[in-house]
């Protein structure tokens, strides 16, 4: 799996390289923004390790900024603050998931290797459900493709597994609490607007050039895609 690791911080950075080199990963790195970015438009990566604090182009500048040119690689975010706002913040800007330093060297490694399944399962799924389909809304599971009425729409990852998701279960409320557990496999505080952002991102995409909008709110319970 080709990783790229963007850290300022030397020993931290070797000890990644280091690690991962002896799991079989094939390993860039970048110790700041600009350089990162550079790589990144230059290379497709199976997973990147970020860092928040970086110079240059700080961390999570960066991962909007890839999130905005449809870089979907999935991110695992390191950073030395651990409060759940900042975690958040983190998820926000378009984070897979999210590692307080000082981190065990083993449950990065379990990290990066469950981010890295859930893409693959995101991706292949079983022979007989190469498609999904509600309404005039179409999701190639083969090719990771999304159509509705013949558009195509560009998906991030989280955005790809929410809309799986849904489809899935149509016509099923489902609440902020199980797409935190669904799509992001956390469990925290779902007052949190996590999960808002997303559907909002999503909707955006799915919803905004249609006259018929199929992702609706249920006030106080949660979100269902349904036809009018």
């Amino acid at each position: 799996m080709r990783t790229l690791i963007i850290e300022d911080d030397s020993k931290i950075l070797e000890v990644l390289e280091l690690g991962l080199k002896a799991e079989g990963f094939i390993i860039d790195s970048a110790v700041e923004g600009h350089a990162a970015w550079t790589k990144l438009k230059n290379n497709i990566y199976d997973i990147i390790i970020l860092d928040v604090m970086l110079p240059g182009i700080d961390g999570l500048t960066l991962l909007s900024k890839m999130r905005e040119e449809n870089i979907s690689t999935p991110v695992l975010i390191l950073s030395a603050k651990k409060s759940l706002e900042e975690r958040v913040q983190g998820l926000q800007a378009g984070g897979d998931d999210y590692l307080v330093k000082p981190f065990a060297f083993a449950e990065l490694l379990a990290r990066v290797q469950a981010l890295l399944r859930r893409a693959v399962t995101t991706i292949h799924s079983p022979i007989e459900e190469k498609k999904l389909t509600y309404g005039d809304l179409t999701m190639d599971l083969e090719k990771r493709e999304v159509f509705r009425q013949g558009k195509k729409i560009s998906l991030q990852v989280k955005e790809f597994s929410l809309l799986d998701y849904f489809l899935r279960n149509p016509e099923k409320v489902i609440t902020k609490a199980l797409i935190l557990e669904k799509v992001w496999g956390y469990d925290f505080d779902p007052q949190t607007n996590v999960v808002d952002v997303l559907v909002c991102r999503l909707r955006n995409k799915v919803d905004k050039d249609f006259s018929e909008k199929i992702i609706q709110t249920h006030r106080g319970v949660g979100y269902v895609l349904k036809q009018d």
